[in-house]
């Protein structure tokens, strides 16, 4: 452009007005197009996504009003045209996780209590509100359980971890796909051994981790791509894999790739999202975790998770004591856990495992003033929800205690048997077993209705949204899947309740994102998600998103809600690359208030810039 030096310069106003006459009359004809719906939908978007946020008000006295943002779900509303795209930096967006916000917000964090990994999520006013793309490429994932020893390279283009732990064989670059051999930072040779070694130091028959269907739900702490709890499952053992987003990055999104149980958290200052006494085991390999800070609260943090005679499994190289260093952390971590009554269940090598008390006698029994000490009287050991940590010893209730134990069932007798922690909520057995039947009924007429779309290997990953007591989870008990079992973190405590039956899951605030990639779940089931988030004044429009955001490409959304909330979500689907596949009136329940609709919805292939197939 440099050559426009004399003439080009007076011309150049004529010019830009040219252009600007030309870009005004592209915009009439676009937004003057079908009667001008386009220009109206923007509008409409702009204003509800507004009003139901609750700011952008224009001060016309409709603020404090109840009426639902749903509406009453009129068919002559106008359609959503489209949502903007995010930009190709952001396909692999967790809006809650993410380190440019804490740098763009100037948040004063303390990077040695791992503050910059916990939860920090974007004010309204600097929500991105977009879709996110898929990456380049980006294929339909391999199916389970192949998955679970290979990806597709496009769908995670990131080979770090090949490159950075080769000698550990964590995963290898092959092409256009990356191989799992299975292998750790402690467990080279891959992580079935490795798992029937901690089975046999634990003397447990035939090796089987699983103790006869006593050990069931595992903690693994910093668990890198989740191989050792992929290699659990054959053992009908389930793990919950527990991983920051540090500078292992991605290594969560290849766990989920792969069709193993994982969430992005951290052992930071809050208490992680699960309730008191949830796993026979918690495990930590080279974690890198440092036990003895802040008077052992992280390690207090695991004694909270942990059930009664629970194990805790540490390889690391202060469980073999090579130099001066490891001999130091050895000796002082010894003396923390022996105050906190565990005992050395057994040592070898370069792992050892701890077991937890049975009951309170040894809490009594520690001289007055021992350190830690026990937790207050007022503490509730399952309220988690960005509850700060407490290095403190959370003693068994008194039943518990008078117990000696838990007091479950083996699996697999425990998914359906009533646990006893049933009567912390006041729910008989009765109730409990008509829950469980309700929602084995439920969930085959959801699968009758999938049928025509699904095959046996479709769907993997499922996200029960709403979990209560876990029964949609347990009624698929009988398919190839795992669930990851989401309870409201304001209402009652059921998540105990779903990790006594044997299942995982995860306290959360459906007004936020959750703390998961983009693209890792096959199927989200939504019962009165979305009429709950409507009595709390929160955007519906933010949670079809988030909701779109955390589906994998031509996986499936299960909605269960009234009537209105159905037709306002069917004004969204073009908008979001969705395409209806039934809507039938779902069984009357009691616990409904008006008669619910199923809505079943299935989420489009897609990459920005392409057009898509209007069938």
């Amino acid at each position: 452009m440099r050559g426009r030096n004399d003439g080009g310069q007076s011309k150049r106003p004529i010019v830009l007005l040219c252009v600007m006459v030309v870009c005004l009359c592209l915009l009439f004809l676009y937004f003057s197009g079908s009667n001008g719906q386009a220009g109206s939908a923007a509008l409409e978007y702009g204003t509800k996504f507004s009003r139901s946020l609750g700011w952008g008000s224009d001060g016309d006295g409709d603020d404090g009003s109840e009426e639902s943002i749903f509406g009453t779900g009129d068919a002559d509303d106008v359609k959503l045209k489209s949502f903007p795209v995010c930009d190709d930096r952001h396909s692999e967006l967790i809006p809650c996780l993410d380190r440019n916000l804490i740098y763009q917000m100037r948040m004063k964090l303390d990077l040695n209590l791992m503050e910059h990994y916990e939860r920090h999520c974007p004010p309204p006013e600097r929500r991105l509100n977009c879709m996110i793309p898929p990456p380049h490429g980006y294929k339909v994932p391999i199916k389970w359980p192949k998955s679970r020893d290979i990806v597709w390279k496009a769908n995670i283009p990131h080979t770090h971890l090949a490159k950075e732990k080769s000698d550990q064989n964590w995963m290898i670059d092959a092409g256009e796909k990356i191989k799992f051999p299975g292998g750790g930072t402690h467990f080279h040779h891959g992580a079935d051994k490795y798992i029937a070694n901690i089975a046999n130091m634990l003397d447990f028959k035939d090796n089987n981790i699983n103790n006869e269907g006593m050990l069931r739900t595992v903690l693994d702490v910093g668990c890198g791509v989740a191989s050792f709890g992929g290699y659990l499952l054959s053992s009908n053992v389930i793990a919950m894999s527990l991983a920051p987003n540090d500078v292992h990055q991605n290594q969560i999104q290849f766990a989920l790739e792969r069709g193993i149980p994982a969430y992005l958290g951290v052992l930071g200052t809050k208490r992680l999202p699960y309730p008191s006494r949830s796993f026979e085991l918690a495990h930590c390999s080279r974690c890198r975790i440092d036990w003895l800070q802040r008077d052992g609260i992280l390690l207090l943090e695991l004694d909270r998770l942990l059930r009664p005679g629970g194990y805790f499994a540490y390889s690391s190289p202060e469980a073999y004591a090579q130099d001066e260093e490891d001999r130091r952390i050895w000796k002082e971590m010894s003396s923390l856990v022996e105050r906190m009554c565990w005992k050395i269940a057994e040592k070898r090598n370069q792992t050892v495992i701890w077991v937890k008390p049975l009951n309170n006698n040894c809490y009594r029994s520690r001289p007055p003033g021992t350190n830690p000490p026990l937790c207050k009287r007022g503490d509730d050991p399952d309220s988690v929800w960005g509850v700060q940590m407490e290095p403190c010893i959370t003693p068994y209730p008194e039943q518990m205690h008078r117990d000696g134990g838990s007091g479950l069932a083996p699996w697999p007798a425990r998914l359906t048997t009533p646990p006893p922690r049933l009567a912390d909520l006041y729910v008989t057995a009765d109730t409990f077993e008509k829950d469980t039947e309700m929602w084995q009924q439920r969930v085959d007429k959801y699968w009758s209705l999938l049928k025509p779309k699904i095959k046996p290997d479709t769907i993997r990953n499922i996200m029960d949204m709403k979990a209560n007591f876990g029964s949609f989870a347990a009624a698929l008990k009988e398919k190839d899947v795992w669930v990851m079992n989401v309870v409201p973190h304001d209402g009652p405590s059921t998540l105990k309740i779903i990790y006594d039956r044997g299942l995982i899951g995860s306290t959360h605030d459906w007004c936020e994102a959750f703390s998961t990639y983009p693209r890792t779940y096959d199927l989200l089931h939504a019962w009165t998600v979305f009429s709950d988030l409507d009595k709390r004044g929160c955007s519906a429009e933010d949670l079809l998103l988030e909701m779109d955001r955390i589906l994998r490409p031509t996986g499936f959304i299960i909605v269960r809600d009234k009537g209105s909330v159905i037709e306002f979500i069917k004004k969204y689907l073009n908008a979001l690359h969705w395409e209806a596949v039934t809507v039938v009136e779902a069984e009357s329940s009691p616990e409904s208030e008006e008669n619910e609709m199923i809505f079943i919805i299935r989420k489009k292939l897609w990459q920005p810039g392409v057009s898509q197939d209007p069938k």
